[in-house]
């Protein structure tokens, strides 16, 4: 025969294992088991990735051997890519259903690299800078230590709840301050922590004015990231400070934060916001 059918490449993968392909399969089309040697990635994880819908085989043969073209492996490059940047398969769904031609996708995929590339050149700059501080026993900042790392910790969150474009937002409004700049907010942050703490200790209601000054200096401190602050915003984050144990935490926990989230809904009876 001049061509050889599918149900023959099956069979021949099956007499040598589906760990490897054919001898005559298509340049275009790889086994499960060479997809998971070349990446690193597991068949369970391939596997998993077809049962969310998130990456179907390309086809399936009459040996149940999974098989994955050319298109398969570049929605899986992204994929993988998309997870070491922190994103939850749900996200990576939505990115990747956007159904971007193959140059938008892969320009997307070159910039997605960069980011990574400058996070981890940061990072790497971090660890030099504490080191020299440390060898010429300097005082170390938090806000320099950590420069890199921290900002990105709650970025699947505010993605799920706010989208992409406002993480990227905030994202690069960070990535502008200066590093006196990013100190100066973080203490900000933690005084206005503190300042929550000390009403609570002292049981002040949430609508007493001292408690609701301190909500005017959050509201303020949360419009340096967030251009865009709407009532819905302001108290969908109340909500999430109580919700996630992370957040909680920055109050003293779960009762703190309930507390805040009551000084924030009184708050915002009253408060200007941003349009929606």
């Amino acid at each position: 025969m001049a061509t050889t059918t599918g149900a023959a490449r099956d069979e021949a993968a099956r007499t040598r294992g589906e760990g490897t392909a054919a001898t005559d399969a298509p340049p275009s089309e790889w086994s499960m088991h060479e997809i998971t040697r070349h990446t690193g990635t597991t068949s369970r994880t391939l596997r998993h990735y077809d049962q969310v819908g998130l990456l179907p085989p390309s086809r399936i043969g009459a040996n149940g051997y999974r098989y994955y073209d050319t298109d398969a492996l570049l929605r899986l490059q992204r994929i993988l890519l998309l997870r070491r940047l922190g994103l939850g398969l749900t996200q990576i769904g939505e990115i990747l259903d956007a159904r971007l031609g193959e140059r938008e996708a892969l320009l997307t995929h070159l910039d997605l690299l960069r980011l990574e590339r400058e996070q981890l050149d940061r990072r790497i700059a971090a660890v030099s800078t504490t080191l020299d501080h440390r060898d010429e026993g300097t005082p170390l900042m938090p806000g320099t230590m950590f420069d890199g790392f921290d900002h990105t910790i709650f970025e699947e969150e505010v993605t799920t709840r706010w989208g992409r474009r406002a993480w990227q937002s905030s994202d690069q409004w960070w990535r502008s301050l200066t590093a006196a700049e990013k100190e100066s907010f973080g203490q900000e942050q933690k005084q206005i922590q503190a300042d929550y703490a000390a009403a609570y200790e002292e049981s002040l209601q949430p609508g007493d004015e001292r408690v609701q000054a301190v909500t005017t200096r959050l509201h303020r401190w949360l419009s340096g990231p967030v251009p865009t602050i709407t009532r819905e915003y302001f108290l969908g984050l109340a909500d999430l400070y109580v919700a996630d144990d992370r957040f909680a935490a920055n109050y003293g926990g779960t009762d703190g934060a309930k507390y805040v989230r009551e000084a924030m809904r009184v708050y915002a009876e009253t408060a200007q916001f941003d349009p929606s």
